[in-house]
């Protein structure tokens, strides 16, 4: 995320080269002002917003995870200092472990749903198209029907 981009030749922001031809990119599709000069500067700051709130939760993890082991530890006070900061270190670590497992399982829990609603969206809407379509169909139906009806009428 440098910021520089490119500027376009005699201001044309429209991804048009000053020949006239659109550019393109592999497979013929047209270059789109994303792919000519990246990303915009909100989907940038939208990305930063997600990484360092991604780091803000994962330290508040670290933090409780600590936080239990200290308690842990304090209710065993036969433990030496070492001893402690051990046991503190395993419980962290594993908690830590626990958590990453749990984030993976609902992330690929999120995917399967998304995958399912995906697709019960396109069944829904390819139904909604065809009664939209045969909705149409017999209104059109209907109005040639009239029309040749009063077209056939004495006048």
């Amino acid at each position: 995320m440098t910021g520089h981009r490119p500027v376009p030749p005699h201001g044309d922001r429209s991804g048009e080269p000053p020949g006239g031809e659109p550019l393109t990119v592999s497979g013929g599709e047209p270059l789109t002002v994303r792919d000519r000069y990246g990303p915009s500067p909100a989907d940038q700051a939208t990305v930063l917003v997600n990484e360092v709130e991604g780091h803000l939760l994962a330290r508040a993890e670290l933090d409780r995870a600590r936080r239990e082991a200290q308690a842990l530890c304090a209710r065993l006070p036969w433990l030496t200092g070492a001893q402690a900061e051990d046991v503190t270190r395993h419980y962290t670590e594993q908690r830590l472990d626990l958590t990453r497992e749990l984030l993976r399982a609902t992330i690929a829990r999120a995917r399967e749903l998304r995958g399912e609603y995906e697709a019960r969206y396109a069944t829904l809407r390819r139904g909604l198209l065809r009664r939209h379509a045969a909705c149409a169909s017999a209104v059109l139906v209907c109005a040639v029907a009239v029309g040749a009806a009063l077209s056939t009428l004495p006048r």
